[in-house]
């Protein structure tokens, strides 16, 4: 168990023997923020303290006369209530050892594992992947594989937009104005034409319109000729949206369609009908939100007056068939923040219809990406910008940056490594920031080899690969490791300690993402650990050292890039051996 873990534990227990009525499961130890009070703290016996009318350093006396801590953690009260917790070198080396066993990499599996079901990415057919797509599916797959790595059953779920109004008119473009020749050569491009096409007829032309919505008609009821024109629609928008994701090297476990749930939806509205939680206004069925005061002013819309369904009832199927299907205890949809009515709407519409099931249900929300001007990032002619003209762009901006800093590579792996520094810079730069706030795009600022990057984080780790390619011939990296692994690897430098403290971190900041779905965090701790190695390489000579010094600070830069490769990972990010 690692040491802030037990510690943790055993506070909890403390606690418990003070305040039988607290959830301990709330008391939480955390790195401290200022490393002069200690290495761990925990602030939650002032809450305790709040919510009883306690003095809460009182409560914290009271709590650490029953903690009874192992001998190398040190523990004192400060301030209003925290306590504080302080390890010594011995502990922390014994972990390290065990890591370089590979018995651990500072993290540990969830004892209690959940199902998660992660929604996420959902483009629409017959239009083109855009920039805005790029934050859902890094954000959603970030996510995920973080779950994966703690333990969790995790389920992706790509649920595209292949269903409703816009059919009809590409229906009408593809029988009157398919160019076929253009289809085979661009097929998002194409389809994306009619549609303009027919939309800018329809807006002027009132027989159009009906065209349409007689052929989406067709559609809906089993038409063979619209069905077999729809389904080759799916096939060649799915090839295209297949091609970005393996760019990204991003997969799905299920790829279910809004037209997957189509059959569900008249049962749906039955069901919410009879509830009683649903019912007839001006011709059109919504349900309305009497006893939910935020919700009382927008009723959710669920059949329109012509008899069409809308997206809240198929959003209803989607999240009724997995709960059904995948018994889930958790569900995130990841869209951006626009559509924060909508998703608090269907989860109380949810608990109201399903009051015994107790899923956890969250919208992880994010917001736009900005030009350097602070507007919507857009083409300069105003269209938006294609994720694929995107990735194309990020990797030749790449190849221009590797030719100039190692020019003596060969073609391949100069492409090979742009390839990695392109699509990581651009994944990095969009999962950095805060996700609900807006950021500006900066071409110069994601592909700098200096800063809060990828292209940093990847140039730290090419380095680390650097020191043990020039290890002796007769020393090998699993020789060093071996050695690491025996008894009395000895931490002396201050660097030294630093840096393995930091390493010691790396769960904490992982169920930290996972607990509020927040990547940025882990980028921000890549960062930091990549800047203390910095400091502990610049300061402690690793290759020149000698005996068991050198033997420690070999299976510092070890483990260093064991955590940044792993991390660098969970943000679906490469790690190039050189650069």
């Amino acid at each position: 168990m690692l040491p802030h873990r037990l510690i943790e534990q055993l506070l909890q227990q403390a606690v418990a023997q003070c305040l039988s009525d607290a959830t301990i499961a709330n008391i939480l130890v955390r790195p401290c923020p200022d490393p002069k009070f200690g290495d761990y703290q925990t602030s939650a016996l002032m809450s305790l303290a709040k919510e009883r009318k306690l003095n809460p350093r009182q409560l914290a006396a009271d709590v650490a006369t029953r903690l009874i801590l192992p001998a190398w953690a040190k523990m004192e009260i400060a301030g209003a209530g925290f306590l504080n917790f302080r390890l010594d070198t011995a502990i922390i080396e014994e972990v390290l050892q065990s890591a370089a066993r590979g018995e651990h990499l500072f993290f540990e599996l969830a004892s209690a594992p959940r199902t998660v079901v992660v929604d996420f990415s959902s483009p629409n057919v017959a239009k083109p992947m855009h920039v805005g797509h790029i934050r859902s599916t890094t954000l959603g797959d970030c996510l995920a594989r973080t779950f994966r790595l703690l333990g969790h059953r995790v389920i992706t779920d790509n649920h595209i937009g292949d269903w409703g109004t816009q059919f009809g008119k590409l229906l009408v473009g593809w029988m009157s104005d398919l160019d076929r020749n253009a289809l085979l050569a661009d097929p998002i491009g194409e389809m994306e034409r009619l549609y303009k096409k027919v939309n800018t007829d329809c807006e002027s032309n009132p027989t159009s319109l009906e065209r349409a919505r007689f052929e989406l008609l067709k559609l809906q009821n089993g038409d063979p000729q619209n069905l077999a024109i729809w389904h080759e629609m799916i096939d060649l928008s799915q090839s295209q949206f297949d091609k970005i994701y393996a760019r990204l090297g991003i997969r799905f476990d299920h790829t279910f369609g809004e037209s997957f749930y189509n059959p569900r939806l008249k049962s749906i509205v039955g069901q919410l009908r009879e509830a009683g939680l649903a019912r007839e206004s001006e011709g059109a069925i919504a349900v309305f939100f009497d006893s939910v005061q935020e919700l009382k002013a927008h009723p959710a819309l669920i059949q329109k007056s012509d008899g069409a369904f809308n997206y809240m009832a198929t959003d209803l199927a989607t999240l009724q068939y997995r709960m059904e299907t995948w018994h889930p205890d958790e569900i995130v949809y990841v869209t951006d923040g626009r559509q924060q009515l909508h998703f608090t709407q269907l989860f109380a519409i949810f608990r109201a219809w399903y009051p015994t099931l107790k899923p956890k249900l969250m919208h992880v929300w994010f917001g736009a990406i900005l030009g350097e001007d602070g507007k919507p990032f857009k083409t300069r002619s105003g269209d938006t910008i294609k994720l694929s003209d995107l990735l194309d762009e990020a990797e030749e901006r790449a190849l221009r940056v590797v030719m100039e800093k190692n020019p003596e590579l060969g073609d391949i792996e100069r492409r090979e490594i742009a390839r990695m520094i392109g699509i990581g810079a651009t994944k990095y730069a969009d999962l950095l920031p805060n996700r609900q706030s807006d950021y500006g795009f900066s071409w110069d600022k994601m592909l700098a080899f200096n800063g809060n990057t990828a292209p940093y984080l990847q140039y730290g780790y090419a380095r680390i690969q650097s020191i043990f390619r020039k290890l002796d011939a007769t020393e090998s990296l699993a020789d060093t490791g071996e050695k690491a692994s025996k008894p009395n690897l000895k931490l002396t430098a201050s660097e030294e300690i630093t840096l393995a403290k930091h390493l010691l971190n790396f769960g904490i900041v992982l169920e930290a993402v996972a607990e509020d779905y927040r990547p940025n965090y882990l980028c921000n701790y890549l960062y930091d650990l990549s800047g203390h190695f910095a400091r502990f390489y610049e300061i402690c000579p690793v290759l020149k050292a000698e005996g068991r010094e050198r033997t420690a600070r070999l299976a510092l830069c070890d483990l260093t890039g064991r955590v940044l490769k792993q991390g660098l990972e969970l943000l679906g990010i490469e790690t190039p051996q050189k650069m």
